[in-house]
């Protein structure tokens, strides 16, 4: 598998998109993940980020989208956000990336008043027309277990059943280990992905609360996980996600201590860089 970054650890400490890009090349890593709005980006930096990640040599794996509003109770909202992942799709394509990363929603007024079978209704049939716009232009949707109390897709199970419930070739997960760690996930729930699973993002958390730090300041006990990846030989991309540094003038060092702690730790559970 290849090591990648997602670009917003760089954003969120105020450097731009070129200098990210250069410094996640001279880092080490193999691949970059791209945190952009296509609403929000301009032909500039869109032909920015295709320029320099081509003069890195840094393939895009991966684009990353929120779109909490695909399980909306206003059809107009849903619309919305509908067209809106076409345009990630369509930015996708733009970039020469393999995937979208999708975040999907949570289930409203703690499930009351809207029953979460009708959320998790709507956002199956979203995710089937999306999964037919993808697979037209080449593409999967990677949907992210959020371990959260009201979201849709908070365990191993919730993702099982839905992938199988979307049931299209184009939708399946990525794999977060720090989420998994949240939500309470074994190491051997990761089978039940077998086949269903097309990127993974690593980081580390204290066990509580969200925190997407780099390897080795939490609690997370990797190598199992990292070994039930392995076996689900999904190929692609293990990417570090990265919130903010607590000293953003240090950044490159923050993100040079998390590549060499997630390259030791693939070379301790098997995992060949190619």
């Amino acid at each position: 598998m290849k090591l990648g970054l997602i670009n917003s650890a760089w954003a969120q400490a105020g450097k731009g998109t070129a200098f990210g890009i250069q410094q996640t090349k001279a880092i080490g890593f193999d691949t970059i993940d791209i945190f952009a709005d296509p609403l929000d980006t301009g032909a500039k930096e869109r032909k920015l980020i295709r320029t320099e990640c081509a003069r890195a040599d840094l393939p895009i794996v991966s684009v990353a989208c929120v779109a909490v509003g695909l399980v909306d109770f206003n059809p107009s909202v849903q619309r919305f956000h509908l067209g809106r992942c076409c345009a990630y799709l369509d930015f996708c394509y733009e970039l020469g990336a393999r995937n979208l990363l999708l975040v999907l929603g949570e289930y409203i007024w703690e499930r009351q008043v809207i029953t979460p079978a009708e959320q998790w209704k709507t956002g199956v049939e979203h995710l089937k027309t999306l999964g037919n716009y993808a697979a037209n232009l080449g593409l999967d949707i990677a949907l992210e277990l959020e371990p959260f109390k009201l979201s849709l897709l908070s365990d191993v199970p919730n993702m099982v059943r839905f992938i199988d419930d979307v049931n299209h070739p184009a939708v399946r997960a990525n794999i977060d280990i720090s989420h998994l760690q949240l939500a309470g996930a074994r190491p051997e729930e990761l089978r039940a992905l077998k086949g269903k699973a097309v990127h993974v993002h690593i980081s580390d958390c204290d066990g509580k609360v969200h925190g997407d730090l780099p390897p080795g300041r939490g609690v997370v006990d990797f190598v199992p996980y990292l070994k039930e990846i392995a076996a689900l030989d999904i190929g692609g991309a293990i990417s570090i996600e990265l919130e903010y540094s607590p000293e953003p003038e240090k950044i490159v060092e923050w993100v040079t201590e998390a590549y060499r702690a997630t390259a030791d730790l693939m070379q301790e559970a098997g995992i060949a860089r190619e």
